[in-house]
């Protein structure tokens, strides 16, 4: 049985990966701060229904506490190791960015060196689209460059992108780092705009919608989202012998077992429609509350999913509607609105 430790078990997104591989057999091991950035309750929901299976071990804990991380890393052995825990969302980095320095630099440092001792066979982690940030070339390819992010979020996950690239290159560890684009689904965040949205709209509440719903994004279900990290864990990248063995649109490094893969529905789809699709599911209208743009964000994300396709020969391609119809089927339920 293949051992994965996944840090950010009772996050959103390491809550749907680690059910994902239950399901297929793996042997899970989670690691999660639970952090009271959002409720907590929900995320003791999320590891409540893993620990159902016996194959899954919770370990509460910060990455910043690198004892306890390699004291969890060492017994549990782990063939994988995919780090998804982070300090999350780009408007809370403008308040405080410190503690995404904490987590997501120091934390990531943790993880590395706990997945080069112990010579894990993969190391999967997670970075976001927005380290693209003042590009507007679209939709976003790996190869290009991304020099200009605009959060402290975005600088932390590009600093873990060079991070990472250098201790493949030093310690030959396979590693894959994957830009997410805006995931929602089921279990989602309550600071995420799916979430606030249809808890306002259900409330009678005004909704804020940036830029005036200008806006653009690469919507993401998360089941999709994790199913493209499973088939990733198989897909390790080896070091080439030189260049000429990259193919064309490979972000493949010439000098490390290392590769960046975007993860997004290639398509981008208007805030507004987005919002719409929202109130047709509800059959209520949104009260809504045009803004400008907030500092940090970014008009429009779009991936190119191409590399992802051709190294896993799978795609996302949940329709942005049936993703909303599923969340909020699951959240008149949690909540029983």
């Amino acid at each position: 049985m293949r051992r994965v430790l996944i840090t950010g078990t009772a996050g959103f997104i390491g809550f749907h990966l680690a059910k994902l591989l239950l399901a297929e057999g793996f042997s899970v091991c989670g690691y999660d701060g639970m952090t009271d950035y959002y409720d907590v309750r929900i995320k003791q929901r999320r590891h409540a229904m893993l620990l159902q299976s016996a194959d899954f071990k919770a370990v509460e804990g910060m990455l910043e506490d690198q004892l306890l991380f390699d004291r969890v890393a060492d017994s549990f052995r782990p063939d994988v190791i995919v780090h998804l825990a982070a300090q999350a969302g780009v408007r809370y980095s403008l308040e405080n960015p410190r503690a995404y320095i904490d987590s997501n630099i120091i934390g990531t440092f943790n993880v590395m060196e706990a997945a080069r001792r112990l010579e894990v066979g993969h190391l999967l982690m997670a970075s976001t689209s927005s380290v693209y940030g003042a590009n507007d070339e679209m939709p976003f390819v790996e190869t290009e460059k991304a020099d200009t992010q605009l959060t402290i979020y975005a600088a932390t996950k590009k600093a873990n992108e060079s991070m990472a690239h250098s201790y493949a290159h030093l310690w030959n560890l396979p590693t894959t780092m994957f830009r997410f684009f805006t995931v929602y689904g089921p279990w989602g965040r309550p600071d995420m705009a799916l979430y606030k949205f249809v808890d306002a709209t259900l409330e009678g509440r005004p909704i804020d919608i940036y830029n005036h719903g200008d806006m653009y994004r690469d919507f993401t279900y998360v089941e999709d989202l994790v199913r493209g990290i499973r088939l990733l864990v198989d897909a390790v990248p080896v070091r080439p012998a030189s260049k000429d063995e990259i193919e064309p649109g490979d972000s493949l490094s010439p000098v490390a077992p290392f590769r960046i893969v975007n993860i997004g529905n290639s398509d981008k789809v208007r805030l507004l429609d987005f919002i719409e699709a929202i109130e047709d599911c509800l059959g209520k209208k949104a009260i809504r509350n045009y803004m400008e743009m907030q500092p940090g964000d970014v008009p429009a994300t779009w991936a190119n999913a191409e590399l992802l396709q051709r190294l896993t020969d799978y795609r996302p391609q949940t329709d942005f509607r049936d993703g909303i119809a599923k969340f909020v089927t699951w959240f008149r339920e949690y909540y029983g609105k």
